[in-house]
């Protein structure tokens, strides 16, 4: 009857020792560590030596386990629940721009849309400059310009066009009254009216300016070096002296929304991997002290000295009780 007790304490603990040591393999799969990993292997050889020899005192490997793998599992657990706390807070971050980018990703206007667009107003302008001419040269009351012509500069000025100084914009504005062809829905230079007829009103966008909520469009010459502007609160057009805008125009044409959502992915990225880091973190303190542990495990003659590795249990214990983690 007592051989069977015996029996029966044997598997219990041996059944509880593999328990223990699988609930060690998925924390060492989760912090993917070499000293824990180490601890982990050593813990099944120590598992299996008392499982293949019966006279060994089974008592002492329920004793290992109790002094030192529960207590280092505890520990891993402690730490792997506070580092998953701080990186949910970057991920909750990242969550937070990703809505935010949502948002700005339904209103804003793409470097792709303002590309196509400058070339549809390009048209537009041409044409409208083409029937202005007409206007102009039949003294025919109509009204010229294309369909919403000014739609362009209210769509893309907030976050495309480059601010100019008010003192420049004045300069840009600048003209002699008797230079002017007047109608009564635009103003234009008798030469620039003159130069665009003669190159058949061939013209591309070239940039954009604003000084607050004014706007002006500037165009070239699809043929030469010559640039005129458009100022679409008094639907004037004006030669433009393009040394004067030179190094106005910024080279990254992303709008201000994309910029800002670029900004905001990039930063996710940083914060993901800084999360994933962040999970599997062992303080140094730690680190030094499963090395320790290992020494001790891995000493083959480690369950004689069964007593002194109550240092290194307590040593574990105490730990788990200190703010370090």
């Amino acid at each position: 009857m007592g051989l069977r007790l015996m029996d029966e304490n044997r598997i219990n603990i041996l059944n509880d020792s593999t328990r223990t040591i699988s609930k060690l393999q998925l924390l060492t799969v989760f912090f993917n560590n070499d000293v824990i990993y180490k601890i982990y292997l050593r813990t099944q050889v120590i598992h299996q030596l008392f499982a293949t020899n019966p006279d060994l005192d089974i008592n002492k490997l329920e004793l290992f386990h109790l002094q030192f793998t529960v207590t280092l599992i505890d520990l891993l657990k402690k730490i792997k629940k506070s580092n998953e706390s701080r990186a949910d807070l970057l991920l909750d971050e990242v969550q937070l721009n990703n809505e935010l980018i949502g948002q700005m990703d339904d209103t804003v206007f793409t470097e792709h849309d303002f590309s196509n667009d400058k070339q549809r107003q390009a048209l537009k302008m041409s044409q409208s400059l083409r029937k202005l001419f007409d206007v102009l040269s039949q003294e025919l009351p109509d009204y010229p310009f294309a369909k919403n012509i000014n739609l362009f500069s209210a769509r893309y000025a907030p976050d495309y066009f480059d601010e100019i100084p008010v003192e420049l914009l004045d300069e840009l504005l600048r003209y002699d009254a008797a230079d002017l062809y007047t109608h009564k829905y635009a103003t234009i230079q008798r030469k620039l009216m003159g130069k665009l007829n003669k190159h058949d009103f061939k013209l591309t966008f070239f940039c954009g300016l604003k000084t607050g909520d004014i706007t002006l469009e500037v165009y070239k010459f699809a043929e030469i070096e010559q640039y005129f502007l458009y100022s679409p609160s008094n639907n004037i057009f004006l030669f433009c002296d393009v040394s004067k805008i030179a190094g106005v125009a910024r080279e990254n044409k992303l709008s201000k929304k994309e910029r800002v959502m670029q900004e905001l992915l990039d930063k996710n990225v940083r914060l993901q991997s800084s999360a994933g880091v962040m999970k599997t973190h062992l303080p140094a303190e730690v680190i030094s002290l499963l090395e320790e542990d290992y020494k001790k495990i891995a000493d083959v003659d480690f369950l004689q000295h069964m007593s002194n590795f109550d240092v290194q249990a307590n040593t574990l214990k105490a730990m788990l009780n200190t703010d370090l983690i």
